[in-house]
Order: structure tokens, then C-alpha cells, then sequence
């Protein structure tokens, strides 16, 4: 088997491209009008980038008040580790 042969199966079409763009567009909060309203590939990736760098800051934010009680929540500082990283992943 060639590699030329194994490249051209793992292209991604149009018709793919445009399915995972709905599908991204179904999960962001603020682009799910519903399948019919059509946003631009641009910019459902530019939302998406956006709405994981909020996630992201999210999971910081929660992370950081997390580490700052771990005494009033009764959890050893191993569990905190534990919980920070679950919460990052």
C-alpha cells in the first residue's frame, strides 16, 4: 500500500467540513439558532476559540477559589491537586 493511497483516504471533503462546522455550531451557546440559520465557517471558529478560551478562564477562576479553601471544604491538599486537574482537563 502506497502512502499516496492512505493520504487520500483521511482527506476531509466539503460535505464533512460543512457537517463538523453544524455540528460546532449546535454546541456554542451563542451561534444555536437551530440548524437552519446558517453563520459562516469563519465564524463559528472564531466563537469556538472564544468560547474555550471562556471555559478555560472558567476552569482558572474556579481552580484558584478552589486552592484558596481547601481547609473549609475538609479535603487533604492531594485531593485539592486532584480536583485542580480534573477541573483543567
Amino acid at each position: 500500500m502506497s502512502s499516496h493511497g492512505s493520504r487520500a483516504s483521511s482527506r476531509i471533503t466539503d460535505d464533512d467540513l460543512n457537517a463538523l462546522i453544524l455540528k460546532l455550531q449546535t454546541l456554542l451557546p451563542q451561534l444555536h439558532q437551530g440548524r437552519n440559520a446558517r453563520v459562516s465557517a469563519t465564524k463559528v471558529l472564531n466563537e469556538t476559540c472564544s468560547y474555550i478560551r471562556r471555559l478555560q478562564k472558567e476552569v482558572d477562576d474556579l481552580s484558584e477559589r478552589l486552592s484558596q479553601r481547601p481547609g473549609s471544604m475538609d479535603i487533604t491538599s492531594f485531593d485539592a491537586e486532584i480536583l485542580r486537574n480534573l477541573l483543567q482537563q
